[in-house]
């Protein structure tokens, strides 16, 4: 009963079974070998354009080399306050993108509100040097609490964007579970709504560590070879993450996995509701499930093998939790099973 996160499951066998196959003989390094060019070009396929695509390891430095990309002197980037961006990147996008700051801007269910970001935008106007000046804006697809920007809302925020001359970033950690939520096209959901740039996340949907950042307009990401060279997170023998992509993309392997999450997690909804010792925090969308339980119940339920974690409550959830209740985060992944859920379920009603 393995809920922590997606992060705790291993490699899918197909992805593990790529690493092998890639593991012998010679090829060249720094992205310039034959299998770095094959899945560049699967990322044109995919998001149906010519992409410029950097492979990085980690999600941290996805995200921070994007703010690096449009850092300015006295930058400002704007964030939802619950982000990752903001609360777990451990300062990593201020300090790789030179001094920058993170803005944070309200909204409900994880998603960042339209005339909230127009708001905080405006409170740095250019002729006051001495507030710094707006940089680039940024939301997570899915959000951090298992919710998803329906295309019209992505529309909303693009717009306010461009009404102030700021690029706008997606944190796509969880980008094909929020594809397989919405079934929309990796285009419908990115560049055809005005994002510029994504942090194009596989770690924590079946890969082993593979991470990119896409960039939409390829003119736009001249300095980025540099930028990711300067910050230690250009790979010599980068045909290990591309091997990992390879796979990931075959067969749509991407897809499958991250649909297959979302069940489980749809399941697990289900599960929680039909129980008396817990309750939903909030309907998830993605493979993030929030159930609020009492203290009592949730060292009970960790002390009988069930592993997940206490969350913070966020902002616009205040309310939510009485006396000594908490909110628990339980996360589905590929690696989750129906077994799992079933043996959860059991444990909420015999606790």
């Amino acid at each position: 009963m393995h809920f922590s996160s997606d992060n705790w499951a291993g490699a899918h066998p197909r992805i593990a079974e790529a690493l092998s196959r890639h593991a012998s003989g010679f090829a060249a390094a720094y992205g310039l070998s034959e299998l770095d060019r094959k899945v560049e070009e699967k990322f044109n396929d995919i998001f149906e354009r010519k992409v410029a695509v950097y492979f990085v390891g980690t999600g941290t430095a996805a995200n921070s080399l994007s703010m690096a990309t449009f850092s300015r002197p006295g930058g400002v980037a704007f964030c939802h306050r619950e982000s990752h961006l903001i609360e777990d990147e451990g300062g990593a996008p201020q300090f790789l993108g030179q001094g920058i700051r993170l803005e944070p801007v309200d909204g409900d269910l994880g998603k960042v509100r339209p005339g909230e970001l127009d708001a905080a935008i405006r409170r740095f106007p250019a002729e006051f040097v001495h507030a710094g000046q707006p940089m680039a804006a940024s939301i997570s697809q899915s959000t951090e609490i298992g919710t998803v920007y329906e295309t019209q809302e992505i529309d909303a925020v693009a717009e306010i964007c461009r009404s102030h001359g700021l690029p706008l970033h997606m944190d796509g950690a969880r980008f094909a579970n929020a594809m397989a939520a919405l079934g929309q096209s990796p285009a419908e959901l990115t560049w055809r709504r005005g994002v510029d740039i994504l942090s194009f996340g596989a770690t924590k949907n079946g890969c082993w560590c593979a991470e990119a950042l896409v960039v939409f307009d390829p003119e736009k990401s001249r300095e980025l070879p540099f930028i990711r060279k300067r910050s230690a997170h250009l790979f010599s023998k980068s045909r290990f993450i591309s091997a990992q992509f390879d796979a990931y993309f075959e067969d749509d392997l991407w897809i499958e996995n991250a649909a297959h999450a979302n069940a489980m997690a749809n399941q697990l909804q289900s599960a929680i509701e039909a129980s008396d010792g817990a309750r939903l925090a909030w309907r998830s969308q993605a493979n993030e499930v929030f159930a609020i339980m009492d203290r009592g119940r949730f060292n009970s339920l960790l002390e009988r093998g069930a592993q997940f974690y206490e969350w913070k409550t966020p902002h616009f959830a205040t309310g939510l939790v009485d006396g000594n209740e908490i909110i628990t985060r339980l996360v589905t992944g590929f690696a989750t099973t129906e077994g799992h859920i079933r043996d959860f379920a059991a444990l909420l009603q015999s606790n």
